[in-house]
């Protein structure tokens, strides 16, 4: 126990001496040269333009809410490739049974040479196995898909809904207000 918490010691001081040491090293050595353009706050290379108090437009965060949701998700696909293409190797009925063995170890996190010959998986166990992962990554893409039309219907991913809805409604009714009604009730053809 003792021997884990030394080595724990040791790795806290070493990263903290590798932090530490650099930014002592610049503190010391860099020349301080202040002036008035380099003391000045700037954003991505552009002089700061009135208060930092504003308000911020919602849309930069639900898209990039979106897209770390998406990208997180998508990011499970990658462990299910790797059992999936072992599964579909197994199920293979041309391999030799070394190398069925060899992949059973491998699929099931054994040590190499423990499984017996009963505990390998055969080929129709491991077409099971495929067809199952198969239907589980299809539920699994079929909620990402329905998330993200319920995104696309809602109009998350739309970057002007706001604006384009607003001036349709405006110019809806701005054409309503200059027909002008005919003698009949019914709007006039406006001629131009």
């Amino acid at each position: 126990m003792t021997d884990l918490v030394g080595h724990f010691l040791l790795f806290g001081g070493l990263a903290i001496g590798f932090l530490m040491v650099p930014l002592l090293l610049g503190r010391l050595l860099r020349p301080r040269l202040p002036t008035p353009e380099k003391d000045a706050i700037y954003e991505c290379g552009e002089p700061a333009i009135g208060s930092s108090y504003i308000q911020f437009d919602l849309r930069f965060y639900v898209v990039a809410l979106l897209f770390i949701i998406f990208d997180v998700e998508v990011a499970f696909f990658f462990p299910w490739a790797a059992v999936y293409g072992s599964a579909m190797q197994l199920a293979d009925t041309r391999i030799t049974d070394e190398s069925r063995q060899v992949l059973s170890e491998r699929l099931l996190s054994a040590e190499p040479g423990s499984l017996n010959p009963s505990q390998v998986i055969s080929a129709d166990a491991a077409a099971r196995i495929g067809f199952v992962g198969f239907m589980d990554i299809l539920v699994f893409f079929g909620v990402l898909l329905v998330g993200f039309a319920y995104v696309w219907k809602r109009g998350d991913l739309d970057w002007i809904r706001a604006l384009s809805k607003r001036s349709a409604q405006a110019a809806d009714q701005t054409s309503i207000a200059r027909v002008p009604a005919g003698a009949s009730g019914q709007p006039a053809t406006v001629q131009g």
